[in-house]
């Protein structure tokens, strides 16, 4: 079964619509600042690896506990090819379709490579994609959700973008109110626990005074 392997770059330079859900930033590495623009490309699967710039996804959580509205699934085009992608033949009902184009993605995110992130997000995408991610330290991600490959790949980024984000979310702390509850709840369980302990004591005692008794 043949696979094409390319960057997930030249497959959204190419077939991935300015509808796409993620936003693109390409930074001028000649000057400080970077400009938003929009991908404006032709709907076209390609045939051939194409070179061009590497893409990579933002955490969208400004580290309180609250999503900021322009990091919010963004897609940055200033990173490393840390994404690559597979394509591969589609199982499952579908037709003819299945058997004769390749639709299925896997998608590899290298995670120990994405110093962008940050040491905490990384490790806790480590720490809750353990079952994920290779040896390489690549998370891999697949998608058979549609029939084409833009859809796939969109499936696939979201996906990302879904484990990403999680990953930066901090919640916020926990306040007055909150704080009683728990120091109520854990009241209670104390005294649950006492009283538990508490019965199996009578019980052994029991059993001593009745050993006695012989």
């Amino acid at each position: 079964m043949a696979v094409l392997r390319t960057t997930t770059n030249a497959i959204l330079n190419r077939i991935l619509q300015p509808s796409l859900s993620f936003s693109l930033l390409v930074s001028d590495r000649s000057k400080v600042g970077a400009d938003l623009i929009s991908c404006n490309v032709a709907p076209r699967v390609p045939q051939r690896p194409i070179s061009v710039g590497p893409v990579r996804c933002a955490a969208a959580s400004d580290g309180g506990g609250k999503r900021t509205g322009l990091a919010s699934n963004l897609l940055l085009c200033d990173a490393n090819n840390h994404v690559t992608v597979n394509f591969a033949r589609s199982g499952g009902p579908g037709g003819q379709n299945v058997n004769k184009v390749n639709t299925k993605v896997d998608m590899r995110f290298n995670v120990k490579n994405a110093n962008w992130l940050g040491e905490r997000i990384r490790e806790r995408i480590m720490q809750m994609e353990k079952n994920r991610i290779n040896k390489d330290g690549e998370l891999v991600i697949s998608s058979t959700k549609t029939r084409t490959q833009k859809g796939n790949i969109e499936d696939a980024l979201a996906k990302l973008q879904v484990i990403i984000d999680a990953a930066a979310y901090v919640p916020p702390p926990p306040s007055e109110e909150q704080k009683k509850k728990i120091a109520k709840m854990a009241a209670i369980g104390e005294q649950k626990r006492l009283k538990s302990k508490k019965v199996l004591s009578d019980k052994k005692a029991f059993r001593r005074s009745r050993n006695s008794w012989d």
